[in-house]
């Protein structure tokens, strides 16, 4: 069952939301990004498939391209960048004990949520 939510900086896509992991499709919209944030209950995997990025992760960045993949442990503040005139798309794979959109801790957000 998919489920698909749009969202300021873009739009995400439940793939599968199962009890032991939850899969997303994320495309962030040129010129947009994620807040930055934290989960207290699951950590990430995110491979991009399309499209480059600026991720930062504990106020560190660099950009990530189609084909690579970052691991986000539970706790770490994290957020990705779309600086392109291009749609990034990445795949999100998350894992823990609990996989609901109130386990977000939001340091800074572009659009005051």
């Amino acid at each position: 069952m998919n489920y698909k939510e749009e969202r300021p900086w873009g739009e995400f896509e439940n793939l599968l939301d199962a009890e032991y992991c939850k899969v997303k499709r994320i495309i962030v919209n040129p010129h947009q990004r994620l807040s930055y944030q934290y989960h207290f209950k699951r950590s990430e995997v995110w491979t991009v498939v399309s499209g480059i990025g600026l991720i930062t992760i504990n106020d560190k960045s660099w950009d990530i391209a189609e084909g690579q993949t970052i691991q986000i442990p539970a706790k770490t503040k994290h957020r990705i960048e779309n600086k392109t005139d291009e749609k990034l798309i990445f795949i999100e794979v998350q894992h823990g004990s609990y996989f609901g959109e109130d386990d977000i801790v939001r340091i800074q957000d572009d659009y005051n949520r």
